[in-house]
């Protein structure tokens, strides 16, 4: 495949005022000042209140260096912060880079904000007009797909309408639906898929699907891990404005989800006893998990439940108090949710006392592989108490899995599923 995107270089960077603060100065400080001030004006004309404010230099992107092939389906990672929206920003053209150099070759079309390139006071069916015509084509081309794009978007009985009446939804289904439908050698698309509800969201990643295997390029920014892994093929991590990591999906996001955890300790697990005694209302006492008996740390057996008890106090009488746990997967996929009046039709209604919420995970559920277990307290609607989050790595010792010691992955449930096979009729019989 041929090179169609080459980033050399690649830096960005900022003007940041701080607001000074106040202190008494002596008349030296003060010349001092009105000359550094006056130096500041000079060399930032347009900075406002200039003599106010201390002047920073801000680098969203630092020497970032990349090439990808006409094809690619690349992620781009990362906590808020990191550069991924600048970095898509100045390979659609909208800002220019301070420092480095981009090759692109071919038509870019880019969704990086709800309605970016739509005109409030047109029509959908006006707005699809211009924003086509934006992307670079031309009135014939945009008719031809004219019906793709409001079907695509399900906007047929809103199409005369000014967009400006359109919700956020409606926007970005239209905004999609002519980037995707016009056809661009490079599709830039940010994390704007999340004001879509999850039917749109699963249309939209099929359609990108779609424009990948026809051999088009995609750079993809999201904080959906499972999105990444299911599109694209390579990912990019970018921390602090660097590209710290780019190759398999897998590694990447392994990296950057190990990075963003916490882990409950024994000290944080402490702390939570201690301040819980300063709410109002519940006081935990203790945490603990068990197999076979015996308490046990991060390391469990497959081939046995996990046992897990929560004791706490209830200080005053207390309506909708709900205890809970979720397992989540290294993607950061919510596997399992489970609450401690699950059995109950009514909102739990708790007296001042002393209780045990007990449950337990059954043996072979989970497969061997790691995950996070998160146990948590808090008052329905209203507020949440705690959150702890400890690392759990799941190992084969099933008597029933054995399948799982010659194949390493099998999926992440373990269920045992009993099987029969019977004779229905003879060899020799005919059918």
């Amino acid at each position: 495949m041929k090179q169609i995107i080459a980033v050399e270089n690649l830096g960005k960077k900022y003007i940041i005022g701080h607001q000074k603060q106040k202190t008494y100065k002596t008349f030296r400080d003060t010349i001092s000042l009105q000359a550094k001030s006056i130096y500041q004006r000079l060399r930032y004309p347009l900075s406002p209140n200039s003599e106010q404010l201390d002047i920073e230099e801000f680098w969203a992107l630092k020497d970032i260096n990349f090439k990808v092939h006409q094809g690619d389906r690349i992620g781009i990672i990362g906590r808020n912060g990191a550069g991924k929206s600048t970095l898509l920003k100045i390979l659609s053209r909208i800002t220019h880079p301070t420092t480095g150099r981009i090759h692109i070759k071919g038509k870019v079309a880019s969704l990086l904000e709800v309605g970016t390139g739509f005109h409030p006071e047109l029509t959908g069916r006006e707005n699809i007009f211009l924003n086509g015509a934006i992307l670079g084509m031309t009135r014939r081309d945009i008719k031809k797909r004219f019906d793709e794009i409001v079907d695509f978007a399900e906007i047929d009985k809103f199409l005369d309408t000014p967009v400006k009446r359109y919700s956020s939804g409606m926007y970005i289904r239209l905004a999609f639906a002519v980037a995707a439908h016009l056809e661009p050698e490079i599709l830039v698309v940010d994390e704007v898929l999340a004001v879509g509800d999850a039917q749109f969201q699963k249309k939209c990643l099929g359609k990108m699907n779609t424009i990948g295997k026809d051999g088009r390029t995609i750079l993809f920014v999201s904080h959906n891990m499972q999105a990444i892994k299911q599109l694209c093929s390579t990912a990019f991590l970018l921390q602090k404005g660097e590209l710290i990591q780019k190759g398999s999906c897998s590694k990447a996001i392994k990296t950057y989800l190990n990075s963003e955890r916490s882990f409950s300790s024994d000290f944080e697990v402490k702390k939570v006893i201690e301040e819980s005694d300063l709410d109002p209302v519940f006081k935990l006492i203790s945490i603990n998990l068990f197999q076979n008996g015996y308490q046990i740390d991060t390391t469990i057996e497959n081939g046995h439940s996990l046992d897990i008890e929560i004791q706490y106090k209830i200080k005053k009488k207390i309506s909708g108090l709900r205890v809970f746990v979720d397992i989540v997967d290294d993607y950061d996929l919510l596997l399992f949710r489970s609450f401690h009046d699950e059995d109950n039709n009514n909102i739990p209604i708790m007296g001042p006392a002393v209780y045990k919420s007990s449950t337990s995970i059954p043996a072979d559920t989970l497969g061997p592989a790691s995950y996070v277990l998160k146990i948590h307290a808090g008052i329905h609607n209203i507020r949440n108490i705690f959150s702890l989050s400890f690392p759990i790595k799941v190992e084969n010792t099933s008597r029933y899995n054995r399948a799982y010691l010659g194949d390493t992955f099998r999926g992440k449930l373990a269920f045992h599923i009993p099987w029969e096979t019977r004779e229905l009729v003879d060899f020799n019989e005919e059918i």
